[in-house]
């Protein structure tokens, strides 16, 4: 098959065993690429908008995106999970303040039944490429090999997928067990083993309690410390979750409380704010009350602000270092020799496993093969220059948009909310072109660029956009393409400014 604009395309429809045949309405044709919560809730706008003609394609056997994919020990959401949830499907069900990924994927597949979506899933389907053609549509390829013409193609895969593995070496070298904390081995015994975690941020406070349990020896290799707030996490009685059934308005109210705390999180990581302090302090207590070895205190506070890397929450992550199976090395991962590891002090540790919590790929573009109006890819252009105009769109790709593109997600809210407001910004925009008798709409170039600039002017006031960090929210380049420079009221009003004069019409 070939799919340049210039030759013939043999295009083999999708059906229902792997193929889909073309609908013979004249209706626009809308590719959703993740069943995760960002494709999920990009179906259910579409259907309240009357988009009837759409498929929800994932490379996984069920919805859940990261939730699905991932099954480490300890694996749970670090939100609350009345706020991690759709605004507008409540789930009075949840087990505990904190659910682990199995209740959430749960979750996930129980909202794409009851919206409606299972006749739209497309699922065991991995989309390899994207390539616009000369006629307005997109032709997308299955790993199969199999392909179908689309109007519209919704991004939707989320940016916690591709491992990131440390760049040192050695590593094919080691005679023992590996892998990446979000590739778990589950067919190894760690019992008694001796394990070597490297990595101290998201995925390893999860997995290093787990692990302390059972490990002979294990020890934990911190580059740098992190700001770990005390989760506090709780279980729900029979009677509350009962109650949550009955009044769903209590529901309400908890996720209103809770939003009231995590809007605190815009000032803590503001530069120079008083909150930002006062969270460093809390953290600060919880260490001293946490550790028992004073001698580890100063190793576990951060040299950096807070919020110039991900701020994280754990009850038990310092309790685990207590454990006398339990070593912290305040070290980076310098070579992998066959029997263990060699730090960055020149220290040699022995190990029978090595489990790297060394975080992802963020933002990796590469994953499907884009090619746009002018030929690029879009990996490359984003390789080069991450940026999207309010999160969802890019010149040069028309009627290619991003559930959660650069700068497409607000970190004060629950991420549900943010895919939310993005979704719905891209399908009231194609809800309008359609209406206006246009086939094809691209963000033009000057607007993109004005939108750019401005965020630019506001990166230096949030901890995570300045200069002065280092950090996985800011690239080799010194741009910070994740999140957006604002709070969450803000960025509403930014996508309700969002018009069809943003975009050339086609």
């Amino acid at each position: 098959m070939t799919v340049g604009w210039d030759v013939e395309v043999q295009v083999h429809p999708f059906n229902s065993s792997g193929l889909m045949t073309m609908s013979s309405e004249q209706t626009m044709r809308i590719a959703i690429i993740g069943a995760g919560p960002a494709g999920i809730a990009a179906g259910k706008e579409l259907l309240e908008k009357g988009f009837s003609d759409f498929t929800i394609f994932d490379a996984l056997d069920a919805p859940g995106g990261t939730w699905r994919l991932h099954s480490y020990p300890g694996l749970a959401c670090d939100v609350w999970a009345h706020s991690y949830s759709f605004s507008y499907a409540p789930n009075p069900d949840w087990s505990e303040s904190f659910v682990g990924f199995s209740e959430i994927q749960a979750y996930l597949a129980r909202c794409a039944r009851e919206f409606g979506l299972e006749t739209h899933l497309m699922l065991n389907t991995r989309i390899t490429s994207a390539h616009y053609q000369r006629d307005g549509s997109w032709l997308l390829t299955t790993e199969k090999g199999d392909s179908d013409r689309f109007d519209v193609v919704i991004n939707a895969m989320g940016n916690q997928h591709t491992p990131l593995y440390p760049d040192v070496p050695g590593m094919d070298s080691f005679e023992g067990e590996s892998w990446h904390g979000t590739r778990w081995n589950h067919d190894v015994n760690l019992r008694g083993k001796r394990v070597v975690v490297v990595g101290s941020a998201a995925s390893a406070i999860q997995i290093v309690p787990e692990v302390a349990k059972v490990a002979g020896h294990l020890t934990v290799l911190q580059r740098s410390a992190n700001w770990i707030m005390p989760r506090r996490k709780k279980a729900y009685s029979t009677l509350q979750r009962s109650l949550f059934r009955r009044f769903p308005f209590l529901v309400m109210l908890l996720r209103k409380w809770q939003g009231l705390l995590m809007g605190q999180v815009e000032y803590a990581v503001t530069v120079g704010h008083n909150r930002q302090t006062q969270f460093e302090n809390m953290v600060k207590n919880f260490i001293r009350k946490s550790v028992d070895d004073p001698a580890l205190h100063d190793v576990l506070i951060p040299d950096t602000p807070y919020g110039c890397k991900r701020g994280l929450v754990s009850d038990d992550f310092y309790p685990a270092l207590n454990r006398d199976n339990v070593s912290l090395v305040a070290a980076g991962l310098q070579e992998v020799t066959p029997t263990g590891i060699v730090t960055s002090d020149g220290d040699t540790i022995a190990a029978d496993i090595i489990i790297y919590c060394t975080g992802y790929r963020i933002q990796d573009f590469d994953r499907i093969d884009v090619v746009g109006e002018s030929g690029q890819s879009l990996g490359d252009v984003m390789a080069d220059d991450p940026r999207s105009h309010k999160g969802i769109a890019v010149p040069d790709f028309p009627n290619y948009f991003f559930a959660v593109g650069p700068n497409g997600v607000v970190l004060n809210v629950s991420y549900f909310l943010s895919v939310e407001q993005n979704v719905a910004t891209i399908v009231r925009l194609l809800g309008e072109m359609r209406r206006s008798g246009k086939k094809t709409m691209s963000v033009k170039r000057d607007v993109f660029e004005q939108y750019n600039a401005w965020m630019a002017d506001r990166f230096e006031r949030f901890s995570w956009g300045a200069s002065t960090c280092n950090s996985y929210y800011r690239n080799a380049a010194g741009h910070a393409p994740f999140l957006f420079p604002g709070n969450f009221r803000e960025y509403q009003e930014i996508q309700k400014q969002s018009s069809l004069s943003d975009y050339q019409l086609g």
